[in-house]
């Protein structure tokens, strides 16, 4: 990375600093650059350098500011390092498996590992987990599914280059199978949680799951150019392949990934067939195994997405329809006649389940087999919001196995438009257990963002009956582990809390118990403990600013924001406000635990997390009023939540910076040109500045027409936008602002995002550097849109960290 030389001026009041001025130098030979790279070296040096008042040379210059990251990267190491739980398991009752990760920032990948735990019941119904001595690491495992009975264990291990895939069969004692798939079978195996699926059948026999088909055969060449015959031998001469025809992906975080196709694996001969009946224009993911009766048919169930002319991205976006589909499970028996061979043919086409409704995901079926649930996305389909309200439905399942074409669905939880106050305001969820059901058989447990936390759900999904069991009087945030009979693992935090494992249990037929769970994983310094244990957090409710009569009642009801704080703050003496605003724009931020966050709160900042209308949490009447909008209602939302915040006397209008990714940079950049004088510093990662220039390089132009037209820009999408439509996309961007900014802005930029590409942040940053208002502009090579790779993620928020500290402080 090239680093450009500048003079800055620093000063901190921060309490790991002297109360001095400092002069910085930024130089590409700089030991500091060399620094970020090497973590246990940037520790050190806050032990072995002296901090003084000033240095006036250039040499004394560097070595200050070597200080300066070697301090605030020993603080952010020690929050970026707590570990994440990533998927968990508990085993008859008595045994729980972990599977964990953190970052490593030395080979800049997450480790992950294995933490096992035996697990004690009391006669009072409380717990007591025993935890090994020390984790197994997970090297280069890609997934871990443990078979139905829990009897046996199914490792993946993708490759790399052109290595082949490996599935190993292991028991309690030892692997009892292990065989290596070639790439002319199929590539690497889908783990990204969309088009994952991975499923065992019932009687452990055979594995359907989802990889990358293989690649076509490439042309080659001779050394002369000469065309050379389809297989033929490459040691016959010297020969060079050429690319071949060029195919559409996915999109963002898919780039280079082969379609999506189903295979199933018998693992006892290792023979693995890849199942028929399945168009070549779907893409499928998440299949599951469907019941069947004794010799009857096999079928899988999988989802199906489709495409025409381009495949848009699809990362985040649940605004592609798709459909459930049927297929028969291949055979695994040898065909001995002609006969034979006939009927295993038969009715080998996929069904669409699903055909009357344009969305329908995670498939799950009833321990009983009697029914399958699934969600939908259909008010995000049909509305072109790249996210919104889910819907959940059932189909009941014929005894018989014959599949129809669109069985009838029966709706479990509609959208919601618009809930009455304290009520359920819809269904908000990304996932669901693989076995989401307690003991009865048709009650499913499954998180839901509700307003600006996260909840946990019991549905009844014969009644529909709703119950929120995790605690209605706390604002922390849940996620969901696993369940054990009627009892759930799951784990609360907040932004002010780590991470806590809990375990909860029925009482009173209706009302769930919650017990903390002591465990060795969430441990974090006495530091940051003793940091996060001086801030506090609240939820406000925002009011709507000068609603008109033309919005609807979802739409004027107050949304929210996260208030961060000290404890001991007076309202005379208030830190510097960060205004934390996130992407989408229909996501939301939640009460749970960030690391990130917490850090830069502990630098000694009050943060403001808005969730303005248009996120999702809130119901689907607030969240569709903001398509054809942006630039002006969410931007008057967090202006109206800042000035909210001041009124209350918790802010000071002196010092206030803001920070956003994605959508929340395209409200950063509009925020700094709209509002001038309001901020005094600014960070933007991967900002969207000019919809104009980003609609012809992104993954989901369409997303550029929903958020500037509204519901109408689906029908107008179009890959050529007319002289109207660029004017329009110019007129609802930041960089239509741009001569009205003069705050000192920094800009985090992957250079392989595909959904914002990097010449939309370049173009705004270059211009602002132009016009003489102070940018910093950081580059991460090989980075996509979240900036997630360990040591881009860590240098990231050490810059924002460095840099607001420079201008709030």
């Amino acid at each position: 990375m090239a680093w450009r030389i500048s003079s800055i001026s620093y000063s901190c009041s921060w309490c790991l600093f002297p109360q001095a001025p400092y002069s910085l130098l930024f130089g590409p030979s700089s030991t500091s650059t060399r620094l970020l790279n090497t973590p246990s070296l940037t520790l050190s040096l806050s032990h072995t350098l002296p901090l003084t008042a000033k240095r006036s040379s250039a040499m004394d210059d560097q070595v200050t500011e070597e200080q300066e990251y070697a301090l605030h990267s020993d603080l952010l190491q020690q929050f970026s390092s707590i570990p994440n739980i990533d998927k968990a398991w508990l085993f008859n009752s008595h045994h729980g498996m972990f599977c964990v990760s953190q970052p490593n920032l030395l080979a800049n990948k997450r480790k992950k590992f294995m933490l096992s735990s035996t697990i004690l019941k009391q006669t009072d119904a409380s717990v007591t987990f025993h935890w090994s001595p020390f984790p197994i690491e997970l090297s280069g495992v890609s997934a871990v599914v443990p078979s139905p009975s829990a009897s046996k264990l199914l490792i993946i291990r993708n490759p790399e280059n052109e290595a082949p895939c490996r599935f190993e069969i292991w028991t309690s004692s030892h692997l009892l199978k292990e065989f290596h798939i070639p790439q002319s079978k199929h590539a690497s195996v889908y783990t990204d949680g969309w088009f994952e699926g991975i499923s065992w059948n019932s009687d452990e026999t055979h594995i359907a799951y989802v990889a990358e088909e293989p690649s076509p055969a490439k042309p080659a060449f001779d050394d002369l150019g000469g065309y050379k015959k389809s297989g033929s031998s490459d040691k016959d001469c010297g020969t060079w392949k050429g690319q071949g025809e060029w195919e559409e992906d996915w999109g963002e975080t898919y780039a280079g990934k082969r379609q999506p196709a189903l295979f199933v694996i018998n693992i006892a001969s290792g023979e693995v067939q890849a199942v028929k009946g399945i168009d070549k224009s779907l893409s499928v993911g998440q299949v599951v195994w469907a019941p069947s009766a004794e010799d009857s048919a096999q079928y899988l169930v999988f989802v199906g997405w489709s495409f025409e002319t381009r495949k848009l991205g699809i990362k985040y976006c649940f605004n592609r329809p798709c459909a459930l589909y049927a297929v028969r499970a291949p055979r695994h028996e040898t065909i001995t006649n002609e006969t034979d061979e006939i009927r295993s043919t038969e009715d080998v086409q996929a069904v669409n389940l699903t055909e009357t409704i344009s969305s329908a995901f995670f498939p799950r079926f009833s321990p009983d087999g009697k029914f399958l649930v699934f969600l939908s996305a259909r008010s995000s389909v049909d509305s072109g919001a790249h996210s919104a309200t889910n819907s959940l439905h059932r189909i009941d399942w014929p005894k018989d196995t014959k599949l129809y074409q669109s069985m009838k669905i029966h709706d479990v939880i509609p959208v919601v438009f618009c809930a009455e106050d304290g009520s359920f305001p819809g269904l908000y969820c990304s996932g669901i257990l693989s076995d989401p059901w307690l003991s009865d058989g048709c009650t499913l447990i499954i998180p839901s963002v509700w307003h600006s936390s996260q909840v946990l759900l019991s549905i009844n999904v014969l009644s529909g009956e709703i119950l929120r069991i995790t605690p209605a009087n706390s604002n922390f945030s849940w996620s969901l582990l696993t369940l054990d009979g009627n009892n759930i693992l799951a784990v609360s935090s907040s932004p002010v809390d780590v991470p806590q494992i809990k375990y909860g249990a029925i009482v009173n037929n209706k009302e769930w118990s919650w017990s903390d769970v002591s465990n060795p994983i969430f441990n974090c310094s006495e530091k940051v403990r003793s940091l996060i244990s001086s801030r506090t957090f609240s939820v406000t409710k925002i009011p709507v600013k000068d609603a008109s009569e033309s919005l609807t009642k979802g739409a004027s009801k107050p949304y929210e924001a996260i208030f961060v704080s000290s404890k001991t703050m007076k309202s005379d003496a208030c830190d510097p406000l960060i205004v934390v605003l996130h992407g989408g724009p229909h996501s939301v931020s939640l009460t749970s635990f960030s690391k990130s966050l917490a850090y830069l709160s502990s630098l000694g900042y009050s943060l403001l997390i808005v969730n303005y209308r248009g996120s999702t949490g809130f119901g689907e009447e607030a969240l569709q009023s903001l398509p054809g909008k942006v630039g002006s209602q969410d931007v008057n939302d967090v202006l109206a939540a800042i000035d909210h915040i001041i009124n209350l006397g918790l802010a000071s209008p002196s010092k206030i910076a803001v920070l956003g990714g994605s959508h929340g940079g395209f409200l950063t950049t509009h925020l700094i040109g709209q509002a001038p004088e309001k901020f005094v510093a600014a960070a933007a990662r991967n900002p969207v500045c000019n919809l104009a220039l980003m609609v012809g390089t992104t993954d989901i132009p369409d997303w550029c027409y929903v958020e500037t037209y509204g519901p109408k820009g689906r029908n107008k999408f179009t890959e050529a936008p007319s002289a109207d439509d660029l004017t329009l996309f110019y007129s609802k961007s930041p960089i239509s602002h741009l001569s009205k900014v003069k705050t000192p802005t920094l800009f985090l930029l992957g250079a392989q995002d595909l959904r914002v590409p990097i010449s939309t942040g370049l173009q705004y940053a270059r211009t602002l550097r132009e016009k003489g208002v102070q940018v910093k502009i950081v580059v991460f090579p090989n980075d996509v849109h979240g900036i997630e790779r360990p040591q881009s993620d860590f240098e990231s928020f050490l810059n924002i960290g460095l840099w607001l500290n420079k201008y709030c402080k």
